[in-house]
């Protein structure tokens, strides 16, 4: 819950003295109802809206130590709530813990940073003529049509790096405090797949480092066109190599599908990399982890095929959205 401001409780006083009800005045200040009231009772016995002296250990922080390390971690995203206390001017005793809380008050929690590819000028220039391009594409009459494809690598086993354990000196190799787990991830499984507001395709298991050949007698021939049928229809893919290369687009011209050109390093603007999140999620969820690389390939086409559509087709019609954002953001990452 806020807390009030010396200002922000003269102002409450004087609505309550103005006659209005302290249920409109938390909800002005989105504060609890009796916050306000608990200030009203202070005032008639005090006269004052001052805190009243209250036990405990005052603030090792002042209000200029605030602000220093509020605009710090404003300015830089990235630092350590270490750094903030070698840095702060003058004599101090802060800890790291007292930093973390001052910017928990500030509304600043350390979260993991969301993993973006490295834009370039020419990468945001782009993404903005893209945006522009496609600002008018309404959901009924365009983005409908559009099958929206895209290949995923899934971990047998996953690690973020974010696993504490509680250790005594010197027992960094102890049995007990081990973090054992195989080498990178114990490997995994690549699948392609395609979705549009009707359907999707079935989930195909890509096996060994894919080429162009392999794209169009593996992927595009036999899972690609069929879905392709409709003359309106229209074939969104990434700027990977396979799928540029002279032999994948001259197939696609030689059966006259008709390509959504896509800017390089847009992940963010593709929905089904959205859907790659939700099955990742869906598999980590289930009761029994698979245990190799068959039960996971098994595992992501079971939960594949029960997603609902509904959901699938939410993602494709927040294109309007992806287009507008990227445009505001300049080509810039977007949330979407």
């Amino acid at each position: 819950m806020a807390r009030l401001s010396r200002e922000d409780r003269q102002i409450a006083l004087g609505r309550s003295q103005a006659g209005q009800s302290q249920s409109a005045i938390a909800r002005h200040f989105h504060v609890s109802q009796s916050t306000i009231s608990r200030l009203w009772v202070r005032f008639q016995a005090t006269g004052s809206v001052a805190d009243l002296p209250r036990a405990g250990r005052p603030r090792a922080t002042t209000a200029a130590h605030v602000r220093f390390i509020r605009l710090r971690h404003l300015r830089n995203r990235f630092l350590s709530a270490s750094s903030s206390v070698q840095a702060l001017p003058g004599p101090h005793r802060l800890s790291d813990q007292t930093v973390r809380n001052r910017l928990h008050e500030a509304g600043l929690r350390a979260r993991r940073p969301h993993r973006g590819a490295v834009l370039t000028r020419r990468h945001r220039q782009n993404r903005v003529q893209w945006g522009n391009q496609h600002l008018r594409w309404t959901v009924r009459n365009h983005w409908r049509h559009v099958w929206f494809s895209d290949e995923s690598y899934f971990l047998l086993q996953r690690h973020d790096g974010r696993r504490r354990v509680y250790r005594r000196v010197n027992e960094r190799y102890a049995p007990n405090c081990v973090d054992e787990a195989p080498v990178h991830g114990g490997g995994g499984v690549m699948v392609w797949g395609a979705i549009n507001t009707a359907g999707r395709s079935t989930l195909v298991h890509v096996q060994g480092r894919i080429t162009a050949q392999r794209y169009v007698e593996e992927i595009l021939r036999p899972h690609a066109l069929p879905l392709l049928a409709d003359q309106d229809a229209i074939f969104q893919q990434d700027n990977a190599r396979p799928h540029t290369a002279r032999l994948a687009t001259q197939f696609l011209t030689d059966h006259h599908v008709q390509v959504l050109p896509w800017p390089s390093m847009s992940p963010d603007m593709n929905p089904i990399e959205h859907l790659w999140d939700e099955l990742d999620r869906r598999v980590r969820r289930r009761e029994e982890a698979p245990a190799n690389h068959r039960d996971l390939l098994q595992a992501l086409q079971e939960e594949w095929d029960t997603i609902p559509q509904q959901d699938i087709r939410h993602l494709i019609q927040s294109m309007p959205r992806r287009c507008r954002a990227v445009v505001a953001a300049q080509g810039s990452h977007t949330p979407y």
